[in-house]
């Protein structure tokens, strides 16, 4: 597991020191002084319970890492068995799938839905017959339907991508610089959210996005779609591509094409891109991550959630109703730390 143990720097799953409270300098605190209540500590074990699991089938890389790193990290605790139950092609068989789980009554659910909206009434149902429900990544739209909302940040991407082009390209001294885009599904409010955050942090430069073409987060979809992009633009100074996995397509169209004048940012940070960016013999010099870790802190949350407890280091009793990882840029430079966390 190595670095996938992390999950939040460590502080939210391994840290047994118990947070101090409000204390005075003197080493006899004055009469009436409060103390502030804290969490118990996390990492010993807790009484034997159940996690239910249900995530999309693993036709995408990131989506394979996720169902392997909740597998993976409930090993890490004794006192947990771990029940995953098939998704199925679709909302539908996984609303039955999930279904079935609530009724062998898991002592809390992890559940990455096809589509949040259509699988809220089942994240309800299921908190409704008193199990707890951890709601991986895809949000429901009743906030009755989870005890946790546990996401990445797809605006954050966006913005980490396009800070990291707008610092290169102005310390580069290029001022009206020729950027482009490759998404993936326009229509997911995922994407719009990756767009979004780019077009904002290069409007802190004064820059804007010239191209855009969008893929359909495949190889093969990423190839065409880069073709077309490359066609349309002669010239280019740096390329935004949110998808690592349709970005081997992307790289491969840039390669045919034989072009090199320009610099690409990748999104999500799997393995074989951060070991390009280490090698540092393509125009692909860094990846904003989206990590499926996120699975491996949901089952590790989940376990916490059903024993009654909080997270260590904070002051509350109880685990937090939402927490939203942060995008991080993985360059030359740190990428052998963020290697253990590719997919």
């Amino acid at each position: 597991m190595s670095r996938r143990n992390i999950l939040f720097g460590g502080a939210a799953v391994s840290a047994g020191a118990l947070l101090a409270g409000c204390t005075s300098n003197d080493p006899k605190q004055a009469a009436g002084d409060a103390t502030v209540p804290v969490a118990a500590g996390s990492s010993s074990p807790g009484k034997a319970i159940t996690v239910g699991f249900s995530a999309p089938a693993a036709d995408h890389g990131w989506m394979a890492a996720i169902s392997t790193n909740a597998k993976a990290a409930a090993k890490r605790f004794p006192e947990v068995t771990f029940k995953a139950v098939e998704a199925g092609a679709d909302a539908t068989a996984q609303r039955a799938a999930l279904e079935t789980l609530i009724q062998a009554k898991p002592d809390v659910i992890v559940v990455l839905p096809y589509d949040g909206a259509q699988l809220t009434a089942t994240g309800r149902k299921a908190m409704e017959a008193g199990i707890p429900v951890v709601n991986l990544d895809r949000a429901f739209s009743d906030e009755l339907a989870f005890r946790l909302l546990l996401k990445g940040d797809n605006y954050g991407m966006g913005v980490a991508a396009g800070h990291f082009i707008g610092d290169r390209l102005k310390a580069a001294g290029v001022s009206n610089p020729v950027i482009a885009e490759i998404p993936g599904i326009d229509s997911l409010p995922l994407t719009q959210d990756r767009s979004k955050g780019f077009k904002d942090a290069l409007a802190g430069y004064g820059f804007s996005v010239k191209h855009r073409v969008a893929a359909q987060f495949t190889i093969d979809s990423g190839q065409q779609a880069a073709a077309n992009l490359l066609q349309a633009a002669p010239k280019l100074d740096a390329l935004w591509n949110h998808d690592d996995d349709q970005g081997v397509g992307v790289l491969a169209a840039i390669n045919q094409a034989g072009r090199k004048e320009f610099f690409m940012v990748g999104g999500a940070g799997s393995a074989k891109v951060m070991q390009q960016i280490q090698a540092d013999n393509t125009v692909l010099k860094a990846t904003v991550t989206y990590s499926p870790s996120m699975s491996a802190s949901a089952v590790a949350l989940a376990r916490l959630v059903a024993n009654g407890r909080g997270m260590a280091d904070l002051a509350e009793l109880a685990i937090p109703k939402e927490i939203r990882l942060s995008s991080e840029t993985v360059t030359k430079e740190n990428a052998a730390d963020y290697l253990p966390l590719g997919f």
